[in-house]
């Protein structure tokens, strides 16, 4: 089932993606109904659930009867694949309730029975239908295709098929498959203890600011006040919250360990060289993409360092330290409540046509979000697309700053995208690969950046735009490469039967940390303390899945740039890209549509924009004379 659920995913999801040029927000507006999402259009209550739960049962039954009956006919093999296709749309809807509930009130008992539940049914799911891949294979190519020549209707399976027969070496016999299945439950406990423990059961600290305002420091606040414009303040959040991480080192470092070793586990049994391989393989990502987002990103670390001395001289400081990553490189009262959020989000979304906002504007105004932080709440950012009969789910934490407004902006692209592909395709289709949803979120967020830059009344909202833009590529570029690094070396080691501690996390994190921010160039010097971020990173829990953001904004500067320049044809092929869904590889979906991830083309481009961002802000800062 495709999520694009940021286990806090990005802020834990954007706030590694975007810091705010904006100085420290208000705090979120009272609670209201109608701030929530509204999880009935999913089942109007417990009783519709455990029906729909009833119709998965059955159809787990039927195609159990499928089983040996995938080549009597052209019929029989799409009556089964239909059925196929009806009982995962079911699934993914009964476990998108289960997740949405749970996650706005982590502390709920029955949110955890549901998730529970979920999983189990879930995991039904998947050992009724282990028999499907196998049978196809033993069938063979020309069997296939005949099968397909004789009937019409099986033509939409086409590409499932091929996508079947593709994974030949990589696929076990049935009862291989079926033994595998029966080890899901029991190796994907890794991920939920990491987030009970981190979202509901660790013992934030309270930390008193210079102002004499105490803030418990859980990882909303911690997003919030990072940037904090007192550089003691910034100091005492990272100290404090950082020190708590380290006192769960042993702890993160065995659960994170745990999912190494399974990846590890499963990548071995289907007959993968390593981790990475199996994680790329399934989605047919060419092992050229990865290998030159690194190697492009270590090329240019120069301009990564460009940066950070040019924050140093606008912070004023000359002893740049980690915790300065975040703080304003200008200070703005401004503050931007949702309803300012959306309006500028609407604006920014106008080059991709009426159509486009027309449908982004209805959906921003029902319930299909749940905004504002709340205790034992889901940390961080994330749109859940996966009930294809109803709509996506988005999931923020909005503070009313710009970063926020940027998060808003980048979950409701992944919402846009899922949409357009329910829209256009079928049930078995409409799940797209991550490789191109982080394309539809970066690109949106360009835009916004974009339409900013041309509505700045002067060089001083210019440059809050402008030190955004530079924050934003630096943190989905160049960071979430840097975590991409980390995470080939923790596998590689895991692939090579070596143990890994939590202690030695953090000591390979520190190297790796250093590295990118030029401690022996004397760009930065890295507190070692710091170097226990990687256990607050949720996505490591998902195998190699960080790098595409970085290969996403590359690719998101490509296409805003030529949609903005009204390029012939660009907004047509990226739209198409989008309605898509996942009826092709993704990696061949983006390059049709004009960008080739496997050369280093797009990110040597992203790095000159990352340049000439420098350039115009050095240029104002020049003609103030600083």
């Amino acid at each position: 089932m495709t999520t694009f659920k940021r286990p806090a995913l990005t802020v834990l999801a954007l706030g590694f993606a975007l810091a705010t040029a904006f100085g420290t927000p208000a705090m979120a507006q009272a609670d209201n109904q109608l701030d929530r999402w509204d999880l009935t259009s999913l089942y109007q209550d417990d009783a519709a659930f455990d029906a729909d739960a009833g119709k998965l049962t059955a159809q787990l039954q039927q195609l159990a009867a499928c089983k040996g009956q995938l080549g009597a006919s052209p019929a029989r093999l799409k009556s089964c694949l239909d059925l196929y296709a009806e009982a995962r749309k079911r699934v993914n809807r009964l476990s998108t309730y289960a997740s949405q509930y749970y996650d706005q009130d982590t502390g709920d008992s029955k949110g955890n029975q549901l998730s529970q539940r979920a999983a189990l049914l879930g995991n039904s799911f998947t050992q009724a239908t282990t028999f499907l891949q196998p049978e196809i294979l033993a069938l063979g190519g020309k069997r296939v295709d005949a099968l397909l020549a004789k009937d019409k209707g099986l033509q939409l399976y086409r590409f499932q098929l091929s996508t079947m027969l593709r994974n030949a070496p990589h696929t076990l016999d049935g009862a291989g498959e079926q033994l595998v299945s029966q080890f899901g439950l029991a190796t994907s406990s890794a991920a939920s203890i990491y987030r009970t423990l981190a979202n509901s059961e660790v013992p934030w600290p309270t930390v008193k600011l210079s102002t004499g305002k105490e803030v418990r420091l859980d990882q909303a606040a911690y997003t919030k006040y990072r940037g904090d414009d007192n550089r003691t303040d910034r100091k005492l959040v990272f100290d404090d919250f950082f020190g708590k991480w380290k006192e769960y080192e042993r702890t993160f470092g065995e659960t994170l360990y745990g999912q190494l070793k399974t990846d590890a586990a499963y990548a071995k049994v289907r007959r993968y060289t390593n981790s990475q391989e199996a994680a790329l393989d399934a989605d047919h990502l060419p092992p050229a993409v990865y290998q030159t987002l690194i190697a492009q990103t270590n090329a240019n670390l120069p301009t990564l360092h460009r940066y950070f001395k040019l924050r140093a001289r606008m912070l004023g400081v000359t002893d740049l330290a980690y915790y300065d990553i975040y703080a304003p490189l200008l200070k703005s009262e401004r503050s931007f409540p949702l309803a300012e959020g959306k309006q500028m989000m609407l604006a920014s979304a106008a080059p991709l046509g009426a159509d486009y906002v027309k449908a982004l504007t209805a959906a921003a105004s029902a319930r299909w979000m749940d905004v504002y932080p709340r205790p034992r709440k889901a940390a961080g950012a994330y749109m859940n697309g996966d009930a294809y009969d109803v709509h996506p789910f988005v999931l923020l934490n909005y503070t009313d700053n710009y970063e926020a407004v940027s998060t808003l902006t980048h979950e409701w692209g992944h919402a846009m995208h899922s949409v357009l592909a329910n829209k256009a395709q079928p049930s078995i289709y409409a799940p797209y690969s991550i490789f191109v949803a982080e394309i539809a979120s970066t690109t949106n967020e360009a835009l916004l950046l974009d339409h900013q830059l041309k509505v700045a009344k002067d060089d001083d909202e210019r440059l809050l735009y402008l030190g955004a833009a530079l924050e934003g590529l630096r943190g989905t570029f160049f960071r979430q490469a840097m975590f991409a690094e980390f995470e080939a070396a923790i596998h590689g080691k895991v692939d090579q039967g070596e143990s890994l501690t939590g202690e030695q996390m953090t000591a390979i994190y520190a190297g790796i940390l250093k590295r990118y921010h030029g401690e022996t160039q004397g760009v930065m010097k890295i507190d070692p303390a710091y170097a226990l971020e990687w256990a607050y990173v949720p996505h490591f829990y998902h195998g190699f899945y960080v790098f595409q953001y970085a290969t996403s904004i590359a690719a998101a500067q490509a296409f805003s740039q030529r949609i903005v320049a009204k390029e012939p044809g660009a907004l047509q092929a990226y739209l198409k890209m989008l309605g898509s869904g996942g009826s092709s590889d993704p990696y061949e979906l983006v390059k049709a549509a004009g960008v080739d991830l496997a050369t280093p083309q797009p990110y040597q481009a992203l790095v000159a924009r990352m340049n000439g961002i420098m350039d115009q802000i050095e240029a104002i800062e020049s003609k103030r004379g600083k």
